[in-house]
């Protein structure tokens, strides 16, 4: 290269330490790689955007439906029959599991009482289920469907349901 400017020093070696820097003009091979590389990617987002519709969200879609399938998930506010033998299941499970926070006479320790007529989340089987399936995250209880499965939950709650006090009446 005859240019005037090939190997010009720039003059910025007190800016930047004492290192000096040149005027120099890109090769040719790497401006046409730049080049290459964004109409590339101009026709890759085309492609998968446009053409083939694909996208994170969709693929999230797909993998969600497949674990749907492979994990069901119960029926809302399915409940386990109060049968005397659900609800010595129930027992057993709520002894391994629960009696630590509530307590064996399930009137709580760290958690709260079981057996009384006033209930945080919902006193109902189908409200002690959800509670127990999704747990209390703000209040220490762990999600235990993941743990306990979905029909051994619905036994607790059986369980758990069949234990508390019948609402007191209403003073008229």
């Amino acid at each position: 290269m005859s240019d005037q400017n090939h190997d010009k020093i720039m003059g910025h070696a007190a800016d930047n330490d004492g290192i000096e820097e040149y005027d120099n003009a890109l090769p040719n091979w790497w401006v046409g790689l730049f080049l290459f590389c964004i109409v590339w990617g101009i026709g890759y987002a085309v492609d998968y955007h446009f053409i083939s519709h694909r996208s994170q969200a969709g693929y999230y879609d797909v993998e969600m439906a497949e674990a749907a399938v492979k994990w069901p998930a119960p029926a809302a506010g399915s409940v386990a029959p109060l049968t005397p033998e659900v609800l010595a299941e129930g027992k057993e499970i709520f002894t391994q599991n629960c009696v630590a926070c509530h307590g064996a006479d399930m009137h709580g320790k760290i958690g709260p009482n079981l057996v009384d007529d006033v209930w945080i989340h919902g006193g109902t089987q189908a409200d002690i289920t959800k509670t127990i399936t999704t747990g209390v995250k703000e209040k220490g209880m762990p999600t235990w469907e993941p743990i306990l499965g979905p029909d051994r939950v619905a036994k607790v709650a059986a369980y758990v349901f069949s234990s508390k006090e019948p609402p007191s009446p209403s003073p008229q």
